[in-house]
This record gives structure tokens, C-alpha cells and sequence, in this order.
């Protein structure tokens, strides 16, 4: 080849190059180390020990940080790639419905200043500058008089270091929440029974051949196979069929009789509504919030009759692992004496809060209303459930004036707060203070991301990844309440309500640039 010859001179070349390179690389390194070498044995003694614990102390840092990095990967572009995984299939199987179009991803501006930047003389939670009053009301006043909110707007704003009220406008007004009563459901559960509280589902042995399956109100149970990759699963009918066939054929009985047992609730079981699509009947047993599709959030046809269909269900599964069960199962009541022989539990509390504040869950809304009745000692009913979250939060001496919780998920109109409640109830979770009511933040939906919030925000940079709230919406009602971070790095709290509106999307908007705003403000 005519080019071989001129590319061995070039590669020689720069061979010699290379080499002369080195060398003189070498020489330039020990000459430092020479110099190194005597500026330490002319340093003291108490200075070189110095040195030495610095030098200890970086390397040391460096090994730390590594296992810390290494601990929590897989990394990708720096985020965890099963963290991805997971916000995919989210986004995919929340049941909500997304706009066809393809549109480019939202983003979020940087919502703390930069990395050192606090203020000259401060120090702790309330570096970042506080908001003035006045500040506050010449950013949110005039926005509030948008014509899309309806003729009572009411709002409150908390500055979490300081845990005092920094704007407010009718905060003391009670108006009708809809489903920000949640965030009232979920610190009332959590108080009562704590993060780490599981319900029971369980099979127990009444007779010599006669199984009772024992309702304890978990409405995430789940008769469909476990997903693949999920950290945590629901409890799962079909593993307790599993643990109910080993546990009958230990005892050589292969065919049983099948009872179901609800007694754990009482009172009506049809939400005052009737019968709707945002809700199943309110039993203490069902599988998969009783939808007759295969969603896992947001509206679905529900069974009528919920405890049964769990029951004849199991009664299958049952079959299936070589267990006969005669006839059909019927309602029955469970001895309190009598022996359990198998059991699922639920997630923990705290994962059922997240779960309903993220995807504004009805079901599991009015369940843990009435799983803190029962903490209670209250009748699990509608009624019990209102008066159990009442006097959960008085324990708290969170002001209740004008407050009426009628049910536990916002759907009933007659239910009140005010934004003052509302403010107040997220303060009382960012607190930390109170570290068992955190799962009231970390399941709050994040403007243009996640759950209820994942379409709103889109065109709004300032609030889009900043806002963390909870919606409320019913005709004529639409509600906002969450947390965010203002531009100034200052947590705050804060709570919109409105009544009597007549363009949902209009008065929508309205809320998200109020929220906004307080996320681009640096009100002082």
C-alpha cells in the first residue's frame, strides 16, 4: 500500500516524542518529591500530625463516599435506573388518562439557591430568608381575584421554620374540601395507629371442616398475580390460599365449607353518593378495590357486592390447590376464640397513606378513616370513621373550628375545613416533631411528575417540580394544598380553596399559578 512507508514515520515519530515526553515528566515528579521530601522535614512536628489527620481524614471521606455510591446503584446518567424502571410504569398504569400529543418533558428550575449560598449569620432549618407578609399578599392579593375562582376564595400560607401564618385570606372560613379531607384522613390514621400498622386478612377454623375468611378492611388486598420487580407487594389472596391449603392438609382435610366474615365495619356500606365509579361499596372485605377492569387507580366499574366475589374467589384459589369447598360461601361471624390458621397482612400504614394522597384514593381514604375508628374504639361506620378523625386531630390541637368530616375521602359535599386546617395539617407533618406523620408529605403528588399532578403544571417552569400538593375537586369545588419551596430556599406550607365555580379548568389554573407563585417568590 503506497501510504504504509509515510504512516511508520509519523507512528516513530511520535514514538520519540512520547518517550522524550515522559521522561521529562519524570523528572518534573521527582523533582516535586525532592522538594516535598524537605519542605516536610523542615515543617514542625505539631504541623506534620496536622497534615496527616487531613490527609486521613480525605481518604477516608473518599472510601465512604464510594460505598455510599456503590450501596445505591445501579447508577445511570446519575439516576438509580430501577428508580426510572419504576417512574415508567407508573406513569403507564396509573389509570389517568394523558393527552395523545407528544410533548416535550417538563422541567423543573432549581428550587434552592446554590450550595453554600445561605444567609450571612444563619444557620438550621430557617436559613434560607423568610417571606414578609407583605411580600406574600402583593404576589398571591391580585391573583386571587382572578374571575375563574368561584365568589368564596379562601387561602393560608405557613412558613414551616417559623411555624407561623405568612399570608392568609378567609383562612378561618369553612368551605367544602373535597378530596384534600384527605390529608385530615391520613395524619388522623397515622397519629392513631402509627407508619408501621398492617390489617390483617385471615383464615380461621370454626368447626371440624368450616373455614371462616375474616375481613379486616384492607381494600389494596389483591386476588391478581404479584407483579414482577415491585419492592413491596399487597397482601395477596393467593397467598393466603397457599398457606391455607398446607395448613388444612396438615390437618388431612381436603374438603371444607367456606364462610366470610365483614362484622370488622357496620353502618351502610353505599357511600352517601350511591353507587359511582370513584368509590366501592365500603366493606371490610374486597379484592382489588372491587373494579371489574384491570386498573389500579382512578374511576372503574365496581361489584356490588364486594365480600362475596373475594369469598367465591377464594373458594376457587382454594380449589385450585387441591382443597374442595362445598357450596357456595356465605356470610357468616367468627368466633372471637377461634383458631386462626393463616394470614396476609397489608403494606404498612405509611404506604397506604402515600398511596392515597398520590392517586387521591377513595377507597383507601374511607378505609383508613375507619381503621382509625376501630384505634378508637368507635363504631367502623361513616359516622364512627368522622368522629375518630375529629378526635384524632383535637389530640393534635389542630384547630377544628367549622370542621365536619362526614366520610373519609371528600366525596361527600357536606363535609368542611378551612385552609387554616388544611395549612395547618401539613405544617404539623413537615414538623419534625412528629416524624411519624411523614408519609402525609412524601405522598403528596409533585407538580407535572406524579399521580393527580402529573398533567397540571405544564406550562408553568416555576411550579412544575417545586409544588407538592393534594387536589380537591367536585362541581363547583376545586382545592389545592401541598408544600413547596420558594425561591429563596424557605419550606412553606400553604392551602387554596374555592366555591361556586362554573369553569373547572379555569379555576384549576387559577389554584396552580397561586401555588406558583408562592414556589417563584422570594417575598421580602
Amino acid at each position: 500500500m503506497p501510504e504504509t512507508g509515510k504512516w511508520q514515520v509519523r507512528w516513530q515519530s511520535a514514538e520519540r516524542s512520547a518517550r522524550a515526553a515522559t521522561r521529562a515528566a519524570v523528572r518534573s515528579v521527582q523533582t516535586a518529591v525532592d522538594a516535598t521530601r524537605q519542605t516536610w522535614q523542615a515543617t514542625p512536628r505539631q504541623t506534620q500530625q496536622t497534615w496527616r489527620l487531613t490527609a486521613v481524614s480525605a481518604a477516608t471521606g473518599l472510601a465512604v463516599a464510594i460505598v455510599a455510591v456503590a450501596a445505591s446503584g445501579p447508577w445511570d446518567s446519575g439516576q438509580r435506573t430501577a428508580e426510572r424502571a419504576e417512574a415508567a410504569e407508573m406513569d403507564g398504569a396509573s389509570g389517568e388518562h394523558h393527552a395523545p400529543e407528544a410533548r416535550p418533558a417538563p422541567s423543573a428550575p432549581p428550587v434552592l439557591p446554590a450550595l453554600g449560598g445561605r444567609v450571612p449569620g444563619a444557620a438550621g432549618r430557617g436559613a434560607a430568608p423568610a417571606p414578609t407578609d407583605a411580600g406574600l399578599a402583593d404576589a398571591l392579593a391580585p391573583l386571587l381575584k382572578d374571575p375563574a375562582l368561584g365568589p368564596l376564595r379562601t387561602a393560608s400560607v405557613l412558613d414551616v421554620a417559623a411555624g407561623r401564618e405568612v399570608f392568609g385570606e378567609g383562612q378561618g372560613k369553612a368551605a367544602t374540601p373535597a378530596s384534600t379531607v384527605k390529608l385530615a384522613t391520613a395524619v388522623a390514621a397515622l397519629s392513631a395507629l402509627g407508619p408501621d400498622h398492617r390489617i390483617d386478612t385471615t383464615v380461621v377454623l370454626t368447626g371440624k371442616n368450616r373455614l371462616v375468611l375474616v375481613g379486616g378492611g384492607d381494600p389494596t388486598l389483591t386476588a391478581r398475580a404479584p407483579r414482577h420487580g415491585a419492592e413491596e407487594q399487597p397482601a395477596n389472596l393467593r397467598t393466603l390460599a397457599d398457606a391455607t391449603a398446607r395448613a388444612l392438609k396438615k390437618r388431612h382435610l381436603t374438603k371444607i365449607s367456606l364462610g366470610y366474615d365483614t362484622a370488622a365495619y357496620s353502618g351502610p356500606v353505599q357511600h352517601p353518593i350511591g353507587p359511582n365509579e370513584n368509590i366501592a361499596p365500603v366493606t371490610a372485605l374486597m379484592t382489588d378495590e372491587a373494579r371489574l377492569d384491570d386498573s389500579e387507580h382512578g374511576t372503574a366499574p365496581r361489584d356490588a357486592d364486594p365480600s362475596h366475589t373475594a369469598a367465591r374467589t377464594f373458594a376457587d384459589l382454594l380449589h385450585d390447590r387441591g382443597i374442595t369447598v362445598d357450596g357456595d360461601p356465605e356470610g357468616a361471624k367468627a368466633p372471637k376464640k377461634a383458631a386462626r390458621i393463616a394470614a396476609v397482612h397489608s403494606l404498612p400504614l405509611s404506604a397506604l397513606v402515600e398511596r392515597m394522597l398520590t392517586y387521591s384514593d377513595n377507597d383507601i381514604a374511607e378505609a383508613l378513616a375507619r381503621q382509625t375508628a376501630l384505634a378508637s374504639r368507635q363504631p367502623a361506620s361513616f359516622a364512627g370513621a368522622g368522629k375518630a378523625v375529629r378526635t384524632a386531630l383535637q389530640r393534635e390541637h389542630l384547630p377544628l373550628s367549622g370542621a365536619v368530616f362526614e366520610d373519609g375521602s371528600g366525596l361527600d359535599r357536606d363535609d368542611k375545613v378551612t385552609a387554616g386546617l388544611l395549612s395547618r395539617l401539613l405544617l404539623h407533618a413537615s414538623s419534625p416533631d412528629h416524624p411519624a406523620l411523614r408519609p402525609v408529605v412524601t405522598g403528596l403528588p409533585v407538580a407535572a411528575f406524579t399521580g393527580t399532578l402529573s398533567n397540571r403544571y405544564r406550562g408553568q417552569s416555576a411550579g412544575a417540580g417545586a409544588v407538592r400538593a393534594k387536589t380537591g375537586t367536585l362541581t363547583g369545588v376545586n382545592t389545592l394544598a401541598g408544600t413547596v419551596v420558594d425561591a429563596d430556599g424557605r419550606l412553606l406550607t400553604f392551602s387554596f380553596m374555592t366555591t361556586g365555580t362554573t369553569d373547572p379548568q379555569g379555576a384549576q389554573n387559577a389554584l396552580d399559578k397561586l401555588a406558583s407563585a408562592v414556589a417563584n417568590c422570594g417575598c421580602r
